[in-house]
């Protein structure tokens, strides 16, 4: 059976695509996607100044496009993975009854990383420092499964 992942963000322009693409670079057998929380940039590609720093370290986002997180996601995932605890709060507010998918943040997977969140490049603007963290708990998670 294939592990089914999903990242989630606020506005799945940023971390969540991005955490997509490093994940899929490295465990491509598995099953990925991403989605936001919120809804202001549905049928988007990826952040432009986030693409261009995915693409200096060889990945290619470009071809993802924002999607807002529902509640089907968690039928449809084995692992929802969060950005913050905000995103984990409003993913948690959308669980099903019954439902018993797990859900973890990102950095539950990087246990040395210096923060306990991804934080939003969109606002802080440190691309880079965002995406070194992703790919420290991609590895992570990686080798979790």
């Amino acid at each position: 059976m294939t592990t089914r992942i999903l990242f989630v963000c606020l506005g799945n322009i940023c971390r969540s695509p991005a955490a997509e693409g490093v994940f899929r670079s490295l465990a491509p057998e598995v099953e990925t996607d991403s989605a936001g929380t919120g809804d202001w940039h549905i049928g988007e590609p990826p952040y432009a100044p986030m693409q261009r720093a995915a693409k200096a370290r060889g990945l290619d986002i470009f071809g993802l496009r924002a999607r807002q997180f529902h509640a089907d996601d968690f039928v449809d995932f084995d692992l929802i993975i969060g950005m913050d605890d905000t995103n984990i709060a409003d993913i948690e507010r959308l669980r099903p009854a019954g439902s018993d998918t797990a859900v973890k943040r990102l950095t539950d997977f990087a246990p040395n990383a210096r923060m306990d969140h991804v934080p939003d490049p969109y606002y802080t603007r440190d691309f880079d420092s965002v995406l070194d963290l992703i790919e420290e708990a991609a590895g992570g998670l990686r080798a979790a499964l």
